[in-house]
């Protein structure tokens, strides 16, 4: 394969919706960026007819890519420190905390930053699919890329943070206390009210300070919209969080603002 030829697909897949990007790492190019999101959350069974309708019309993505990675963005994983994880008891580990059944695939990723493992449930039918469109292809947690790159960024920093990443229906929350992992957790909201209700909670649970830590969001979130709004009521210091590698977006279309697309631009290697 030619050097610019060297292409990386990687595809965010959640119940609410579905993100693309092309990298062309010989130049750093993004040469495609999408995003569908849903007006309801459906089932993988539903999200399987979405995306096999998006790869049929878009030629972009049906070209040889050099790697494909599948992100899955859903609340069935969890993290189990390295030094207790057994994979045969895999299921232990989510059955307390996530809705699962006997015949669910069970899979795990290492976060190295952390020495801790994050076990969770892919949706085999996509995988299948996207087996017979790709071939071999590597897939992870989408929240297994949120932590690792958190935890690179706050490896030596003296502050207490807490990063959120907003989707509909659903966001993720971590935080990190002096560069240390403290906590990981999805949660499910309808209303800003929701939204703000556990964001506050988790404050009050880790003794967080409303007026000193620093709140970094990525994902569906604006500075006009009401979830802002309602974040910015109750916590002084509110930015977003930017990609942590520079790219070039000359040949994609609707980027800005970048922090909308952070989880999936920082899922090249």
């Amino acid at each position: 394969m030619e050097l610019n030829n060297l292409k990386k697909l990687s595809i965010q897949i959640s119940l609410s919706g579905l993100s693309f990007c092309i990298l062309n790492s010989s130049d750093s190019e993004i040469e495609f960026l999408k995003r569908v999101d849903f007006k309801s959350k459906l089932t993988p069974g539903a999200v399987l007819e979405e995306l096999q309708g998006i790869l049929s019309k878009e030629p972009l993505l049906s070209q040889t890519f050099d790697s494909v990675l599948v992100l899955f963005q859903n609340e069935l994983s969890n993290f189990v420190p390295e030094e207790f994880f057994e994979e045969q008891n895999a299921a232990d580990y989510l059955k307390f905390s996530s809705k699962i059944i006997k015949t669910d695939f069970i899979s795990h990723d290492k976060i190295e930053a952390s020495n801790c493992i994050n076990v969770f449930v892919p949706y085999i039918n996509i995988n299948n699919y996207l087996f017979e469109v790709y071939g071999e292809f590597e897939y992870k947690h989408a929240s297994t890329i949120f932590l690792e790159q958190i935890l690179k960024k706050e490896e030596n920093s003296n502050d207490d943070k807490v990063y959120i990443n907003v989707e509909p229906f659903q966001f993720e929350m971590a935080v990190v206390k002096k560069g240390q992992f403290q906590l990981y957790n999805s949660f499910e909201y309808v209303t800003k009210e929701d939204f703000i209700y556990y964001v506050l909670f988790a404050f009050e649970q880790l003794k967080l300070d409303t007026e000193t830590v620093m709140v970094k969001l990525s994902g569906q979130i604006v500075e006009d919209d009401e979830l802002y709004q309602m974040l910015y009521t109750y916590i002084r210091f509110v930015t977003f969080d930017e990609p942590s590698k520079n790219y070039n977006y000359t040949k994609a279309d609707g980027v800005n603002p970048q922090h909308q697309h952070t989880l999936i631009l920082n899922s090249f290697n």
